[in-house]
């Protein structure tokens, strides 16, 4: 290339100029042999993590599997070392969230069996990422034929689509509710976690079905037992409503029709101090963990909506020292968090599920190929997804927590705390029972 071409070439991100395209300084420095490389700043390890299937900072859970595949599962990475684990800690809240139960959820017939290759040894965590899966043992593939080429009302068939351009026809692949394995699984162990550091007690509850709304008033948050929740088969805590809720759900089962709810959930001695100011505000984190569930569609904190028809005088939670001298609020309309931090007091939340999108009636629709049509919905599904959905937002709950508490642990429990204004995080433990 001669000194004075004005041509230039990029070549891997490099840009060639002849002299005569260079500050004067530069080409007086130059000759007709020298040629002076530019290189444009780029980025070589450019990455995009957009894939929406992890949750978690310091107990980071990722959930794998399709409902139709070969299995589901989680990876939990940041779990802490020397927590006595096996499956059957993890099992119990699996049952609670399987299919079959009883006439009101699906017939679908799965033990949810799980097992846990990494992470444990000899019964407790290692601290390396414990791998958790559960096959699937009862799929039906050819049930939803039609849905490869027509999309189902309400269903995330259509959206599926039009955000991949490709998508898992069998029983709707990551948008099915049996993807949630993968977080009751962990939320499970985070229970376990929450319970032993600082006596922290997550219970979840059905409180409404369809036109069934249970009293506030008639559950005693204070002394609510799992007992009292897992005694019938809709998980509400008041039998009388109970009954009620079961009647409202075998009224559209027997109909090919299905109903939506209300999932109750508290936390009991959460420790203070989780959550912070501004963007993660711990109710935010919450609310951002419950809404990620299928088939939810709202979700309120406290007093909720019914706050605004409260003046300031009336909603405000007054403080007081109890008799051990804690900072205490006379009534909790917060619902246990205060500026996105919370206080100690017990954290209360409502989240909303509409009614299961597949129902076993005729409804128009389009085809892939955009044309009108009519179908009628294949599949084993649930005429009410709030009795199997209590244990999937005691998990999202447990997994925000143990979260934050990490976070907390790490930020502002690193060095001596300030005793005139904090608490310890953890707990007096019995001499019997294994410290973290």
């Amino acid at each position: 290339m001669a000194s004075s071409s004005l041509t230039s070439k990029s070549i891997l991100g490099s840009t060639k100029l002849g002299s005569s395209s260079l500050p004067s300084e530069l080409r007086r420095l130059s000759s007709p042999a020298v040629q002076i490389s530019l290189r444009t700043q780029t980025r070589k390890n450019f990455q995009i993590q957009a894939t929406g299937s992890s949750y978690g900072t310091h107990f980071r859970v990722s959930t794998f599997g399709e409902s139709h595949g070969g299995g589901v599962g989680c990876i939990i990475d940041g779990c802490p070392p020397r927590i006595p684990l096996t499956e059957s800690d993890l099992q119990f809240d699996l049952d609670r969230r399987r299919p079959g139960q009883s006439r009101i959820t699906t017939p679908r017939k799965e033990t949810d069996t799980c097992r846990i290759s990494s992470g444990v040894s000899e019964g407790m965590t290692t601290g390396t990422p414990i791998h958790v899966f559960v096959p699937n043992t009862d799929q039906r593939g050819l049930d939803y034929s039609e849905m490869s080429v027509a999309y189902r009302p309400s269903h995330a068939d259509a959206t599926y689509d039009m955000k991949y351009g490709v998508r898992s026809v069998q029983g709707g692949g990551r948008s099915s509710a049996r993807e949630t394995i993968g977080r009751v699984a962990p939320g499970a162990l985070a229970k376990k976690i929450l319970k032993q550091f600082a006596g922290t007690e997550i219970l979840a509850y059905v409180s409404q079905v369809h036109h069934v709304v249970l009293p506030e008033e008639l559950v005693d948050h204070e002394n609510l037992t799992l007992e009292q929740i897992e005694n019938n088969i809709v998980r509400c805590p008041n039998p009388e409503y109970a009954e009620k809720m079961i009647a409202a759900i075998d009224a559209v089962r027997t109909k090919g029709n299905s109903v939506g709810g209300v999932v109750t959930c508290i936390v009991r001695n959460a420790p203070r101090g989780l959550g912070t100011p501004v963007f993660d505000k711990l109710e935010a984190e919450l609310a951002k963990a419950c809404m990620s569930l299928p088939a939810t569609k709202g979700f309120e904190f406290g007093s909720g909506f019914a706050g605004t028809f409260l003046t300031g005088l009336e909603h405000n939670d007054e403080f007081y020292t109890d008799e051990n001298g804690r900072i205490r609020t006379r009534t909790n309309r917060s619902g246990g968090i205060q500026g996105g931090i919370s206080n100690g007091e017990i954290i209360n939340m409502r989240v909303a599920f509409k009614p299961t999108s597949t129902i076993g009636r005729k409804q128009n629709t389009v085809t892939r190929d955009k044309v009108e049509t009519e179908m009628i919905a294949r599949g084993r599904h649930d005429p009410c997804v709030v009795p199997r959905a209590v244990p999937m937002v005691e998990a999202m709950v447990a997994l925000v927590l143990v979260d934050q508490l990490m976070a907390q642990y790490a930020q502002c429990h690193l060095f001596p705390i300030n005793p005139e204004l904090q608490e310890p995080l953890q707990i007096e433990q019995p001499q019997n029972a294994t410290a973290l």
